[in-house]
């Protein structure tokens, strides 16, 4: 298995390429997404706390009642903030968020309200992505970007690609050679963003 890495400048490209994901055949346990708390809330995708799912499905709907939801609301619904050294408030769902400390809930995996003991560019390394590579992805998250990564085989690889370029996945290369000519070099989990924060 193999893992594909997209960072979106926002949540609608992302839940766009998530959409396209799901047509293409790929399922949420084969999706992840990571994103600030606020960019998600911000985005208005429906996105409910575990509060909220749990006082649904007490009255019979949601995600319980058998709804087909797509793009990130569908992977994000039901999920707790978690606290991500270095980015804050963070809502991570599927693979990344088993590998960022989060509990598996039958075959759906949620992310658990709490601090997270591990960090970004731990849990991207410990999926294949290189370390130079999971540096800028962590970067671009707390920069305001969304994170979307894809298990998938070889042989898919070139469509989970073509449909992260599609919908307007960052270019690496060109962003972390601007970002370095403006003195950045690694993230940093000790400096969280703030209200002048350069974005993504």
């Amino acid at each position: 298995m193999r893992t594909i890495v997209g960072l979106f400048r926002n949540a609608s490209d992302a839940d766009l390429a998530v959409d396209a994901l799901h047509n293409a055949g790929f399922t949420n346990a084969d999706l992840s997404v990571l994103a600030r708390d606020e960019v998600i809330s911000d985005y208005g995708t429906g996105y409910h706390s575990t509060e909220d799912v749990d006082a649904a499905e007490g009255a019979g709907v949601g995600a319980a009642g058998g709804a087909v939801v797509g793009g990130i609301t569908g992977l994000l619904m039901g999920l707790g903030a978690l606290a991500i050294p270095g980015i804050g408030p963070a809502i991570a769902a599927g693979t990344l968020a088993t590998a960022l400390g989060s509990a598996a809930a039958g075959t759906a995996v949620g992310a658990v309200a709490g601090a997270v003991t591990g960090g970004v560019v731990a849990a991207l390394v410990d999926m294949g992505v290189p370390e130079e590579d999971a540096h800028f992805y962590a970067e671009g998250v707390k920069r305001g970007g969304v994170l979307v990564t894809v298990q998938t085989t070889d042989s898919q690889a070139s469509t989970v690609e073509s449909i992260m370029n599609r919908f307007n996945a960052v270019e690496v290369d060109r962003h972390r050679e601007t970002w370095r000519s403006s003195g950045w070099s690694r993230f940093d989990d000790t400096d969280y963003p703030s209200t002048t924060y350069p974005h993504l």
